[in-house]
């Protein structure tokens, strides 16, 4: 099975190289048009946006853990509840962290 899986990836591999269209150099240069860029791509993103994004991810994961808790909150009644405000509790300290840390402040 591995040799069959290894002679299919090198076919599909030599049939890419044989009927694969070279690029015209002017598309296959970088951003707008082939200019090369005046600086590099991570250093334009100020430190602040990333303390964002990680507030973002705390409330997505948020999201996650709440969909299917709303399903079964009925079935599970009040350990479902007291556990859903612990893990809010420890969503609010991230937010809390992140407001001390100025992720909140866009100016």
């Amino acid at each position: 099975m591995a040799l069959v899986a290894a002679l299919a990836v090198a076919g599909l591999y030599l049939a890419h190289r044989a009927v694969a269209v070279a690029p015209a150099p002017l598309n296959s240069l970088p951003f707008q048009s082939g200019w090369a860029p005046e600086q590099h791509a991570l250093s334009r993103y100020h430190v602040r946006w990333y303390l964002a994004t990680l507030l973002f991810l705390a409330f997505d994961v948020e999201m996650l853990f709440m969909y299917p808790w709303a399903v079964v909150v009925a079935q599970l009644g009040i350990t479902a509840i007291v556990e859903m405000f612990i893990f809010l509790g420890g969503v609010f300290t991230a937010v809390l962290w992140a407001w001390r840390e100025g992720a909140l402040r866009w100016v």
